[in-house]
């Protein structure tokens, strides 16, 4: 199974990107996604998480700005980020918690990472 993130990118304050994060390989079933953050000098942090359901849940700081969503079918989930301001500037990564098949427990697996970067 892999996570392949990707939409990253320099962006001026104020500003919108989208994240993708596609998961491929054997795959049963996909519980929660989720996207973290790490700033230069600082620990990761979760941003925003979504259950199979569609639940949601963000950070504060993020609230009212960012989206997260998902796309079942191909196993894919968004981060969609509007009012980008320089204190987003960090490495995003993706995370979903995945069953290759109906024996065995979800394990989470990660994305490589795509630097978001909100600077003028």
């Amino acid at each position: 199974v892999q996570l392949q993130a990707s939409g990253g990118g320099l962006v001026q304050p104020g500003g919108s990107l989208r994240l993708s994060c596609a998961a491929s390989g054997i795959i049963f079933s996909i519980n929660a996604m989720g996207w973290y953050r790490q700033a230069p000098g600082k620990q990761r942090e979760l941003v925003a998480a979504i259950t199979s359901g569609g639940s949601t849940n963000y950070v504060d700081s993020v609230k009212g700005r960012f989206t997260i969503s998902r796309d079942n079918a191909e196993n894919t989930v968004y981060l969609q980020m509007n009012s980008l301001k320089p204190e987003d500037t960090a490495v995003y990564y993706c995370n979903a918690n995945i069953r290759t098949n109906l024996s065995t427990r979800p394990y989470l697996y990660w994305g490589q990472g795509t630097l978001v970067t909100v600077s003028s």
